[in-house]
């Protein structure tokens, strides 16, 4: 039998970290619903208003935010990497939350 290297295991400890906030989300769209609790209804709508002041990320731009269970997601497409990480950073003026998961794609969506 082979023996687990370092590296094998150290992604079994990640796997089994990150399946735990997948979990308390489930929870959390059991209890509160799809939108989450109330206050991740309030963080989310921080955010969103927080993410109105900046004309770069809005259309063509297309950035989404999700809270659950004090996590914040966002999600959508961004024409370069810096607005990608520039709604993180607006995304992390809000309070309460637990930390972002950025998912947003970078992509180009204008005509020829």
């Amino acid at each position: 039998m082979k023996k687990p290297t370092r590296g094998s295991i150290l992604i079994v400890a990640a796997a089994v970290t990150g399946a735990v906030p997948g979990c308390d989300a489930y929870r959390t769209v059991r209890e509160c619903g799809s939108q989450g609790c109330p206050e991740d209804r309030r963080i989310t709508a921080e955010i969103e208003s927080l993410l109105t002041e900046h004309r770069e990320l809005m259309p063509p731009s297309m950035v989404y935010v999700r809270t659950l269970d004090g996590v914040v997601y966002l999600s959508g497409e961004v024409m370069t990497p810096l607005q990608r990480t520039e709604a993180e950073e607006v995304a992390r003026q809000a309070g309460g939350f637990k930390y972002v998961v950025n998912t947003i794609g970078v992509g180009y969506r204008g005509g020829p």
